[in-house]
Parts: structure tokens; sequence; C-alpha cells
């Protein structure tokens, strides 16, 4: 896990911290039920407060992204929690009506679009 902090944003460090961690488990960057760093260790790296990462490991659990578990630390929550799987939904449904756009814009009907679609959705299945 990588975070930068930007000491010049506007956004508060723990919330830099929560953005950074929410985005790697997003992206597939960290996985299902991988540990991540403790309270102490994510501190000491950032040369931080532990209070601050607290907050964020805190808040990242309230939003169902981590868990925790008593004496072992906090893991990725499953993508089949229903918050992680919404939040990946919202990111198809952005990058689909980008295509519809970009596909508008070249004059694709929309049963074209729907069949590159299919295709797209075949050769992926078969690769």
């Amino acid at each position: 896990m990588h975070i930068i902090l930007l000491n010049s944003s506007d956004s508060p460090i723990y919330k830099q911290i929560k953005e950074q961690i929410k985005a790697e488990i997003l992206s597939g960057k960290l996985q299902e039920d991988e540990i991540l760093p403790s309270l102490r260790q994510l501190a000491k790296a950032l040369k931080i407060s532990v209070l601050t990462t607290t907050r964020a490991y805190k808040e990242l659990e309230q939003e169902g992204f981590i868990t925790s578990r008593q004496g072992k630390g906090f893991f990725v929550m499953s993508s089949s929690s229903s918050l992680i799987r919404e939040q990946l939904v919202k990111g198809v449904e952005s990058n689909l009506i980008n295509a519809i756009q970009a596909a508008q814009r070249a004059s694709m009907t929309n049963e074209e679009i729907i069949n590159l679609l299919r295709f797209l959705l075949e050769v992926k299945n078969d690769g």
C-alpha cells in the first residue's frame, strides 16, 4: 500500500488516507481479506499521529470498506460487500456513459453499440 500525503491539500490528512485506501480497494490493488498495516505501523510510516490513522480506518470501517478483527487487525472487506459492489457498479456506469457518448460522436446507432458490447463480452468470455 502506497499513500502520499500532501500538506498543500485542502483535504485533511485522515481523509487523504481514507480516499487513497478506498481507491486501492476499488481498483483491486488491495485484495479481499488482505490485511492492512496496523494503526501504529501506518502512523509511523507516514510520520503522523495514531489518532489520524485511527480516524481514517474508523471511517473506512463505517463505510463498509474494511473490517476489524479483534486481536488480528484490519482487513479489506469482501468485494461482495454491498457498499463496495455499489461503488464498483457506479464506476462501470460512468465508463459506459463515456463509451455511449463516444459512440454517439462516432454516429453509431443504439443497435450498433449493443452489438459491439455483446461482441466484446463474447470475446472476453472466450479468451
